[in-house]
């Protein structure tokens, strides 16, 4: 039974121990020598559980009276610290209401000061808002033109001119008053001047680089190679795209030549390389176009290239089948190497038979041969015929898609339907670009053919007459 009391008893005298413990570490405490824990230290009867606990409180009260102290210090330092913020503060609200009052007295002296300098000015105020404008407009002008690629520095002078004057402390000195009109004279006559300097240009890949570059007033800029450059952002960079017609050569010609007139092409439209210019660039080539014609201008293309071969081959076959016959009218011995001499073959091999077989054989000589004459004719003749039809539809087609397109986008871009529209034709163009000249083709290819036929004709009807006329005698 005590056993099992001073064993409880123990416990709660842990349980004790580690409250204060806990007590310590929450108020931070200084650390002081502790001694041997409920752990370390066992009870052996009633009197030692007594002397442990009576330890315990001692210590615990000792502790309690440090904790007071120390908060009641920590009390007196707060007011001491609230006191000095005191001070601090209407210290502050003191400075304050000088800085106020300094404010309100400064305020009225820059009123003061202003209302002299606007007497001062007088009719120079006018001036100098004219002077600010028409830097202004000069500016405006200067950033996007092509001879500030040759002369950077004037728009940073404009542009420091205008603050300094947009300002009320400062004013404008003789010198940048005339600078300003030194300027609008430059930029005048540099639009007249072709000028050849050297500076950095942006390649369509992205790189820098440093070329010699000639300026044509103020309408377009090239490099030594001819490649028409823009200008923008105070930079000079490269047309991805260069015009075509021979705009390249020409420039390239004026690059290379050092006195004397050269033909070249400006755009007059635009100081940063002008709306004609893009619009020329942006206009497609023929390539292009003919790719706009979707899959059907490439089955029209194919048909066409294979009229045309065809054509050529037969016209070259005739015209060396129409030399045999011309040279087998020559002669007077039949040659089976053209279609003349095979039908005279016919009648020397046959000169006793009578004169109604003998044209009959001889009339099927001439139709033996007239296909082999003939042959092609009526490909190219259905070709012409099918390949308007086949640019029709195209365009219809494409027509179709245009306006699926507008169904869905709307039309409120005119320039975008009237590029599918003229996408659309291009099948149509391509039709009766190879119609046109299929049917010339056609008619070139007939025409030698049915010379060659009308010989063998005459010459068949020849010799039956000459056969009957033979027979009668």
């Amino acid at each position: 039974m005590n056993a099992k009391f001073l064993k409880a008893t123990t416990f709660v005298v842990a349980g004790l121990f580690a409250s204060v413990a806990v007590a310590q570490d929450d108020a931070a405490a200084p650390e002081v020598p502790a001694g041997p824990t409920p752990q370390e230290v066992a009870a052996q009867n009633m009197n030692e559980l007594l002397e442990l606990v009576k330890q315990g409180r001692s210590r615990a009260a000792g502790e309690n009276r440090a904790r007071e102290q120390r908060f009641t210090q920590d009390k007196a330092n707060q007011q001491s610290e609230l006191n000095r913020a005191e001070r601090e503060r209407a210290a502050e609200e003191r400075r304050s209401a000088r800085l106020e009052k300094k404010f309100e007295d400064n305020e009225l002296l820059i009123a003061a000061k202003q209302e002299q300098l606007k007497e001062r000015l007088g009719s120079l105020a006018e001036l100098f808002g004219h002077l600010t404008a028409a830097s202004g407009d000069l500016a405006s002008n200067i950033e996007v033109s092509l001879v500030s690629s040759e002369y950077p520095s004037r728009q940073g002078f404009l542009k420091d001119l205008i603050a300094k004057m947009s300002g009320t402390d400062q004013l404008p000195q003789i010198e940048e008053i005339e600078r300003v009109w030194y300027e609008m004279l430059n930029e005048i006559t540099q639009q007249g001047v072709v000028s050849r300097f050297t500076a950095d240009v942006a390649t369509p890949s992205g790189e820098i680089a440093q070329r010699e570059v000639v300026r044509v007033g103020a309408f377009n800029i090239i490099d030594v190679n001819g490649n028409y450059l823009s200008y923008g952002n105070e930079k000079l960079a490269e047309l991805p795209r260069q015009p075509g017609g021979g705009a390249v050569g020409s420039a390239a010609a004026l690059a290379d030549a050092t006195s004397g007139l050269s033909q070249f092409g400006i755009d007059p439209t635009g100081p940063t390389g002008g709306s004609f210019l893009a619009a020329i660039i942006d206009t497609p080539n023929l390539e292009e176009r003919w790719h706009q014609g979707g899959y059907v201008g490439y089955a029209i293309t194919a048909v066409g290239i294979f009229a045309f071969l065809l054509a050529i081959v037969r016209v070259i076959m005739l015209t060396m089948t129409g030399a045999a016959v011309n040279s087998q009218l020559k002669s007077s011995e039949a040659n089976a190497n053209n279609p003349l001499g095979r039908v005279l073959l016919v009648s020397q091999e046959n000169p006793n038979i009578d004169t109604e077989t003998l044209e009959l054989k001889m009339a099927e000589a001439v139709l033996r041969e007239t296909p082999k004459l003939e042959s092609g004719l009526t490909l190219l003749k259905i070709i012409a015929a099918v390949a308007p039809l086949m640019g029709l539809l195209g365009t219809v087609t494409g027509m179709i898609i245009t306006f699926q397109a507008i169904t869905i986008f709307g039309a409120g871009d005119p320039k975008a339907m009237a590029g599918g529209i003229s996408s659309a034709l291009i099948t149509t163009v391509l039709g009766l670009l190879v119609a046109i000249p299929t049917v010339l083709l056609h008619t070139v290819v007939n025409g030698r053919a049915q010379k060659v036929i009308h010989i063998l004709n005459e010459q068949a009807t020849g010799i039956v007459a000459e056969r009957a006329e033979a027979a009668g005698n």
